[in-house]
């Protein structure tokens, strides 16, 4: 059912300290609490619900507690850990009374990313238009934006084939031993020191003996799967179980390091890509390919970014580049002008060519263009930022949708990050104007005649 309306009901309580009472309401998370459409998001949100069944919780405190969340960093159990001894978070979600117990289960986080999962982009379109409300950004910034691809890390340790081996054989154990599958030998002791052995033979350079140790893990995870095959062939419901470890340690078994094609990096991930950047400190980097846009000159408040979206299937940057620009329009609501990229774009297929400028180009380039060109770079740093302030730098979310959920909230915590600058840079510049004032209109002393 949909979520509940968050009411306020403006009377005091003897026995609950009012948070208007108690914080200083000219704080900057009070500011943008007041500056935030919540009604026009619940209003969005009304048919990711049924109407029937009990109401779902308040949009404004779980999308308040997202948002939360990706502006300071913090993990599912951390925002709301630290929701209980803040004020100023407890304001920021609706809540009119101090609570001293967290009034929800944790679980709903996820619940609620998953439920309104391709509309995280609502969150992105509101945190631009506060920006354009409270001055830090213009709309004329809007039309002209640098557009960039990283890399988004999936929470999984580096692979190697000995790694996936030994968790293969362990999974499919732990797999068959809670379903009553009676195996012949799990395999689970000789493989865990196969595989330390295989690690200190390569960093030894001991290749041939490394190998003889992989082929040792192999043959162990064959005779493990042919075994719980044979034990569940009869019994529907198992091979049914059994059917996607199976084929997952199948394509680990005989997967190999040079070979083309689909690799699998992660068991609990599946969804992991190699992707090479060219980074000379890290050539590969497991994970989801990110397209970051941002505008193209420096706004009042920052630089701040207009659209994020994962690319799943690791795809050419150049066949993405027109999809990014139609839907960062949608955004915005503002026509794209120039679009400036860097040299991986080459081939591109947008429908204006002639607007998107390509780093090191000389055609056409001239003037205020140059100039634009030269700022390409700074995108760089955003996606820095994005990094290493937030949560792009290690993805836990899980699947397509989690990559997906968790670049557009970085992207939103980005940005409202840079709203709660411009508005301490904006009282600061008011108390700093009346400290002037009134030292400018309080009259000298009189002097003092000479003795």
């Amino acid at each position: 059912m949909r979520p509940r309306k968050t009411r306020q009901s403006g009377s005091g309580d003897l026995f609950r300290a009012r948070l208007d009472q108690i914080i200083n309401m000219k704080h900057e998370l009070v500011q943008l609490a007041h500056k935030i459409d919540w009604e026009w998001i619940d209003t969005e949100l009304v048919d990711r619900f049924s109407d029937k069944g009990r109401p779902a919780t308040e949009a404004r405190f779980m999308v308040g507690l997202l948002i939360l969340k990706h502006m300071y960093a913090l993990s599912d159990e951390g925002v709301c850990e630290r929701w209980v001894h803040d004020p100023y978070f407890q304001y920021f979600t609706g809540e009119e009374f101090f609570q001293h117990v967290f009034p929800h289960e944790r679980s709903g986080l996820t619940h609620w990313r998953g439920r309104i999962g391709d509309k995280l982009e609502l969150l992105l379109q509101e945190s631009l238009r506060v920006a354009n409300d409270s001055g830090a950004l213009k709309h004329d910034d809007l039309a002209r934006v640098t557009v960039d691809t990283t890399v988004q890390p999936k929470n999984v340790t580096h692979p190697t084939d000995a790694k996936l081996m030994v968790k293969a054989i362990e999974q499919l154990g732990a797999l068959a031993k809670r379903h009553g599958v009676d195996l012949r030998q799990s395999y689970a002791r000789v493989a865990k020191r196969a595989a330390l052995m295989a690690g200190r033979y390569i960093h030894a350079k001991q290749f041939r003996r490394a190998n003889r140790e992989l082929r040792f893990l192999r043959t162990r995870l064959g005779r493990l799967s042919r075994d719980i095959a044979r034990k569940t062939r009869d019994d529907a419901a198992l091979k049914a179980v059994f059917e996607a470890p199976l084929r997952k340690a199948h394509q680990i078994q005989w997967q190999r390091q040079q070979a083309r094609g689909k690799k699998l990096y992660s068991w609990h991930a599946p969804e992991t890509e190699c992707i090479g950047k060219g980074k000379a400190h890290k050539p590969y980097e497991f994970g989801c390919k990110v397209s970051i846009t941002t505008t193209n000159r420096r706004a009042k408040g920052g630089q701040f970014v207009l659209h994020a979206k994962a690319l799943p299937g690791n795809p050419y940057d150049g066949h993405t580049l027109a999809d990014v620009i139609a839907e960062t329009e949608a955004l915005t609501g503002r026509a794209i002008e120039r679009a400036y990229v860097d040299k991986g774009y080459r081939g591109h297929s947008t429908p204006d060519p002639r607007r998107v400028f390509l780093s090191g180009q000389k055609r056409g380039v001239h003037g205020v263009i140059k100039r634009e060109l030269r700022r390409r770079s700074a995108v760089e740093a955003v996606i820095g930022h994005l990094k290493n302030d937030g949560h792009l730098g290690r993805n836990f979310l899980k699947g397509y949708a989690g990559d997906h959920a968790n670049a557009v909230l970085t992207a939103v915590g980005y940005n409202f990050r840079l709203i709660l600058a411009w508005f301490r840079l904006l009282m600061r510049t008011i108390i700093e104007w009346i400290a002037w004032l009134s030292s400018a209109l309080t009259p000298p002393p009189p002097l003092q005649a000479a003795s």
